[in-house]
């Protein structure tokens, strides 16, 4: 492993095609982007609303993400990826508070989420498969966690990829049959593909894996779009993994959060699901993609996934034809969220939004079959418990979770309203029968 400060950096998409997207430079303790003048041929727009494509030397209008425009923030792993790297730099008499937001991009190279690569590149790579063992890269982790140096840490900044969020998780390739689980080949295998696997933080309960595999399965027989999930691992030991939807193949897909997108800070509550639908419509121009957004809003409201925050949102590009689309789903969990509120407010209510705020959202946006969905939603949050034994979650986290769900699927709202019709004509038609028994009782001698 190497570090030189890196004060200029070629950014490039690797798609359909790799075209160089312009340079990154450091100038007075500010970053700046100029877009390279052949890319304005391809008429892509990588980032439309913060960094649309255009010429000259451009400075983002925020601290936010140290500097840097939010397309190229989505690159940086953060939590543990960015505790791995700072360990690994450390290592080399660098201190991790003087690296700059460009010198973690070259560490991040070619290997990063989505299709932006970046160079010169820092990245290290397996020149040969490595077949992966679970069960060590867990303990590994865990002596990370636990503040454990060595050879490790480059080990496992190797096998991270470039991925975000706190729990450790690594970048591998895994067989069809899903016995097979391998790690750094230049080009996919035949018969395999991109997956993320997950291991415990130091605050997860040990059926972490099994929890998150349970809500995936939930999620999906709710309609949401989510890709294919599994867990790997012996009985006891259960490791999460889902598909990566940034790959196809060997070709990479250019992914763009929600937080960079908007320039959403994700580490606080910032953001509405009504800015979430609105930036679906702008940016796909359909309203089946803001139909799919509002059914993963249904979701993450009535299955209690409070983690909603903007970077857990995101949208794919096709460089080909330059249309985007709502990425999949993921990091889908239980979470009690920050402060005990939901991340992303629903029409304003952050602290116990429901099916009236769901419904008032779905209206604003104009969504016609809003009640079939938020019905779909709960039928299948309502059977937590089924979900929870076939993944073998830990009776005492199904009770818990379970306590804290939906208890019974809730009646639409044109059949609340028959049914109140009901029982209101009920007492009507007794009334008058009573009276009508009163009339004749009157006739008799």
């Amino acid at each position: 492993m190497k570090h030189v400060a890196a004060n200029l950096l070629n950014v490039f998409l690797d798609g359909h095609k790799r075209h160089k997207v312009g340079r990154l430079a450091m100038q007075d303790r500010r970053i700046l982007f100029e877009y390279d003048a052949d890319f304005f041929a391809t008429g892509l727009q990588l980032s439309p609303f913060e960094l649309p494509t255009r010429a000259g030397v451009v400075i983002a209008d925020t601290p936010m993400f140290d500097g840097l425009f939010g397309v190229f923030n989505d690159s940086l792993p953060d939590g543990w990826g960015r505790l791995l790297l700072d360990r690994a730099v450390e290592k080399l008499g660098v201190v991790r508070g003087e690296l700059t937001p460009l010198d973690r991009l070259a560490y991040v190279g070619r290997h990063g989420m989505g299709a932006l690569s970046y160079e010169p590149d820092y990245s290290e790579a397996d020149a040969e498969p490595v077949v992966l063992k679970l069960e060590k890269l867990a303990a590994d982790a865990a002596t990370v966690l636990a503040g454990g140096q060595g050879p490790v840490i480059e080990k496992l900044l190797k096998l991270n990829g470039g991925s975000s969020g706190a729990r450790p998780k690594v970048v591998a390739q895994v067989s069809a049959d899903k016995k097979k689980i391998i790690h750094g080949p230049g080009k996919l295998p035949s018969g395999y593909s991109h997956w993320m696997i997950k291991f415990p933080s130091t605050l997860d309960s040990n059926d972490i894996g099994a929890i998150e595999y349970a809500y995936s399965e939930m999620a999906r027989a709710a309609g949401v779009d989510i890709p294919e999930t599994h867990l790997f691992g012996a009985k006891k030991k259960k490791y999460f993994g889902i598909k990566r939807f940034d790959r196809d193949g060997d070709r990479r897909i250019h992914m763009h959060s929600l937080s960079g997108l908007l320039h959403a800070d994700h580490r606080v509550p910032s953001l509405d699901y009504d800015s979430f639908l609105k930036a679906t419509q702008v940016l796909t121009k359909n309203v089946t993609q803001v139909e799919k957004a509002f059914r993963l809003a249904c979701f993450n409201v009535l299955a209690q996934n409070r983690d909603d925050h903007p970077k857990n949102f995101s949208y794919l590009l096709d460089d080909a034809t330059g249309q985007w689309t709502l990425a999949p789903a993921y990091d889908l969990i239980f979470s009690v969220g920050p402060g005990g509120e939901q991340s992303m407010m629903v029409m304003g209510e952050g602290k116990a939004p429901g099916v009236a705020h769901l419904r008032a959202l779905a209206k604003k946006h104009g969504i016609a079959r809003y009640e079939e969905i938020i019905e779909e939603v709960r039928a299948a949050v309502y059977r937590w418990q089924s979900f929870a034994d076939a993944a073998g979650v830990s009776k005492k986290s199904a009770k818990m979770i379970g306590s804290r769900l939906e208890p019974a699927p809730v009646m639409p709202v044109k059949a609340a309203k028959k049914s109140a019709a009901k029982k209101a004509a009920a007492p009507k038609k007794a009334a008058s029968t009573k009276r009508s028994a009163g009339k004749k009782a009157v006739r008799k001698p």
